[in-house]
């Protein structure tokens, strides 16, 4: 049986993969969904590694790489 932890990682990849079919369905947002699919991913990838850590805020996209590359 899954634990919470990875039912939410799930959900926020299946976030991830909204925005980025609604940024391939349109082109000037297609930027902006890719960075939000981005950053779902990062959160999903920290929930699955260490479901109870803790951030600091202003610190995902420097540590993880949610600002548009990958």
């Amino acid at each position: 049986m899954p634990t919470n932890a990875e039912i939410a990682a799930q959900l926020l990849r299946d976030a991830a993969d909204f925005f980025r079919q609604v940024g391939d369905q349109n082109a000037p947002i297609k930027p902006q969904m890719d960075h939000n699919a981005r950053a779902f991913e990062v959160v999903a990838d920290r929930l699955e590694r260490s479901p109870t850590d803790e951030f600091a805020p202003g610190t995902l996209a420097a540590n993880d790489g949610a600002n548009g590359a990958g």
